[in-house]
């Protein structure tokens, strides 16, 4: 497993590709050529098809939305370009609304890679890397509720919009004791949700919800994050230890060269940090 690991990092390391900046993750979509021979076994586990094909949810706007033609941008594509280009392999976006939607692919292997949120109960048929970015999760409600901290959500009287599916449909689900989850079908038509039935609470992605804040009066959010999301990229299991230690090491190589940093600054996100390496992590 160590020589296996060493052998991974000396072979990204090695790639010119991986520290481009986020420039590589913005080109056409052609087969490029990598700047290293990436192992057949390797190349075989994430391209069944000739193609890499990643899920990409626009359900969560941190990681990705529609562009100004129509097409999938943002730290997720980003990511998924440059892992294509190390594999000399033409990339196909797989686009789904909702988290949910995202996780059924990977797992029925429809396709070879996705962005997710950590959780358990998703981990049993996908291997997960470490994080490669934070995510901050919040409340949002009206401007005359007497709602004014996190600790007066789980109430009896309070109904919680969440995307269905999502991350924070997850977490809630686990934590909540007294308030009624309602979700909504996606993640981006939580406020929508809120707004529609009267509910007390929305939760989700910060920089969703003040974007949906602007946009109609009367709503604030909450001083305070209820949770962090850890978005991470995953693979079937199916696919093999190895594999899953090649994405590991390419998700780590990205943080540590800046790529992902500047992807997030290049498409002028707000609310997510660069999670901090693996090693680092676990050691916390």
């Amino acid at each position: 497993m160590l020589n296996r690991r060493h052998f991974i990092g000396t072979l990204l390391s090695s790639s010119g590709l991986v520290f481009a900046g986020g420039m590589a993750a913005q080109g056409a979509h052609a087969a490029p050529q990598p700047a290293v021979a990436v192992p057949p076994a390797i190349r075989a586990a994430f391209l069944p098809t000739g193609k890499l094909r990643a899920s990409i949810n626009l359900g969560n706007p941190i990681l990705a939305q529609a562009g100004p033609e129509g097409r999938p941008v943002g730290v997720s594509v980003d990511l998924a370009q440059a892992f294509a280009t190390l594999l000399g392999a033409e990339l196909e976006l797989v686009v789904v609304q909702a988290a949910g939607k995202s996780v059924e692919g990977v797992l029925a292997e429809r396709a070879d890679i996705g962005f997710f949120a950590v959780d358990p109960l998703r981990g049993a048929g996908i291997a997960f890397t470490a994080p490669y970015v934070d995510i901050e999760g919040f409340y949002l409600v009206r401007k005359d509720s007497p709602i004014t901290s996190n600790a007066q959500v789980d109430v009896l009287q309070n109904r919680v919009v969440v995307g269905k599916g999502s991350a924070y449909d997850l977490f809630l689900t686990r934590t909540l004791q007294r308030a009624t989850l309602l979700r909504s079908a996606t993640s981006p038509t939580v406020v929508a949700t809120f707004l529609r039935d009267g509910a007390e609470v929305a939760a989700g992605v910060r920089q969703q919800l003040q974007a949906d804040a602007a946009k109609h009066h009367g709503l604030r959010l909450l001083d305070q994050r209820f949770m962090v999301i850890e978005q991470a990229m995953g693979l079937p299991k199916s696919r093999g230890q190895e594999a899953a230690d090649f994405l590991a090491a390419f998700v780590e190589r990205m943080k540590a060269s800046g790529f992902v940093a500047q992807a997030l600054q290049r498409h002028h996100i707000q609310g997510a940090i660069v999670a901090a390496p693996a090693a680092a992590a676990a050691a916390a």
